[in-house]
């Protein structure tokens, strides 16, 4: 956990925001694998992290703005726990280390709930995930499960994720430290992959890796040879000399800080022409998009950006034609780069996506684009310092979308089907940083990870 006045503070701006009702924070339990008693690694919940710090399952807690009470609901462990866990902290002793003075057994909650209810007071909470957590609301609040989400408070959605987006220092250390991780799992991956080995033995090896220094992976490892599939997590394809093989991971810190990274490197160490091609045109992008963030510059215009720079390479290639600036105003470059440049990154990988992307990364000033390709653009808004977000730009040869604009004849003005068919087994490049804005621009967060051509390829043909 960090200091205790960190929870502290953040729970004091928080109540600036909200002026009355309870705020109610509902932290993860256990999951089960195949029976009680086998669960899955325990995650908390993200929000509760934030405000609480408290990584134990079932725990709750509430902030009666009314009142300015706060207070953390949970049961301490029984005899029996303690036989198969060892000693444990009482709820009191772990409150303490938020800064939290009240306590109460988790029993307690629905009278609070229900009394709240009674007297006309507005219950805020963000919107769930897990169906135990809603099934939790609907008792706890009376709203069928359907519709919990719903009933989500708009205000504390808004409030929460002003605060969140900001990184403080202490969490850009947090998210460094993940990274430093990842530095790990890339390079390693690199030296480790050769041919006639599969899939999943690069994947398990890296995957390992972010165990043993950290709290474990940020989200299931993509490492595959068919990087044309966005997210890939089918591990079963034998590498080949003269494969590429895209390694989109991350890990957490043991603050459940998440680094996001992707390299695209080839499996015999050496890229061929046509790789080296794509590749540099994918790590153009990426260097551009980057140099373009700064403050009060939206997200979006750096896609856009980052797209036209690709349409410029893709056109020296022969693959696309015609004026670059109406060939992205109409999309046609999403045939080959069909997602968004990137997304926030903090104590989710995907940060506060659980609230909504709409609720988060567009406004009413900027509304999401319905086109195909930029309806994929996670987070669009101006951007301020302390943001933490993903650069991720790629180049993608998917056969069935070839197939289907071909089809239709789509963007015929600007796209070169025949050459593009010479390139139907070519796979596809990724390349990926977690990167902040600063006051006067940005930067890419953690120690560099080898991206240029040759320094991939140094990595990647000193195999170990």
């Amino acid at each position: 956990m960090f200091n205790s006045k960190i929870y502290v503070n953040r729970r004091a701006e928080l109540k600036k925001k909200l002026k009355s009702g309870l705020i109610l924070f509902l932290g993860n339990n256990e999951a089960p694998m195949n029976y009680t008693d086998n669960t899955y690694s325990f995650r908390q919940d993200s929000t509760f992290l934030y405000y609480f710090g408290l990584d134990q399952a079932e725990l709750a807690a509430v902030i009666d703005l009314d009142e300015n009470k706060e207070t953390v609901y949970g049961n301490d462990f029984t005899i029996d726990d303690i036989v198969w866990m060892g000693p444990q902290p009482t709820i009191k002793q772990r409150a303490v280390k938020c800064g939290v003075k009240f306590t109460a057994p988790s029993s307690e909650l629905e009278t609070v709930c229900s009394n709240a209810i009674k007297q006309g007071r507005k219950i805020h909470f963000v919107p769930q995930y897990r169906h135990d957590n809603i099934l939790k609301l609907h008792k706890l609040l009376g709203i069928a499960p359907k519709y919990v989400n719903e009933y989500a408070s708009m205000l504390l959605i808004k409030a929460v994720a002003e605060q969140r987006q900001v990184k403080a220092p202490e969490e850009i250390a947090e998210l460094e430290k993940a990274i430093e991780i990842s530095y790990q799992m890339q390079t390693t991956a690199m030296r480790f992959a050769k041919p006639g080995m599969y899939e999943r033995d690069v994947m398990g090896f890296i995957a390992g890796l972010a165990m043993s220094l950290g709290s474990g992976l940020g989200f299931p490892v993509i490492f595959s040879r068919h990087a044309e599939t966005l997210h890939n997590h089918y591990y079963g394809n034998k590498l080949k000399a003269g494969d590429l093989v895209v390694n989109d991971s991350g890990a957490e810190s043991l603050l459940h800080y998440a680094s996001d990274i992707t390299r695209t490197f080839p499996v015999s160490g050496k890229f061929t022409q046509r790789q080296k091609d794509v590749y540099e045109i994918v790590l153009i992008s990426q260097l551009v998009s980057i140099s373009e963030i700064k403050p009060k510059v939206t997200f979006k215009s750096v896609h856009l950006k980052c797209a036209e720079v690709m349409v410029d390479g893709l056109k020296a290639l022969g693959l696309m034609k015609g004026n670059t600036k109406f060939a992205v105003e109409a999309g046609a470059h999403a045939l080959f780069f069909p997602h968004g440049l990137g997304h926030l990154l903090g104590l989710d990988v995907h940060d506060m996506e659980n609230y909504g992307e709409n609720n988060f990364g567009y406004d009413e000033k900027l509304k999401r684009s319905t086109q195909f390709g930029l309806k994929s653009l996670r987070y669009a808004k101006p951007l301020v310092p302390g943001v933490v977000l993903t650069v991720e730009p790629g180049l993608y040869f998917i056969p069935t979308l070839i197939d289907k604009w071909q089809g239709e004849k789509k963007h015929a003005d600007f796209i070169n089907y025949d050459k593009v068919n010479e390139y139907r087994g070519f796979g596809g490049i990724r390349i990926e940083d977690d990167v902040v804005v600063m006051k006067n621009g940005s930067r890419v967060l953690g120690k560099p990870i080898p991206k240029a051509v040759e320094d991939v390829e140094d990595f990647a043909s000193n195999k170990i």
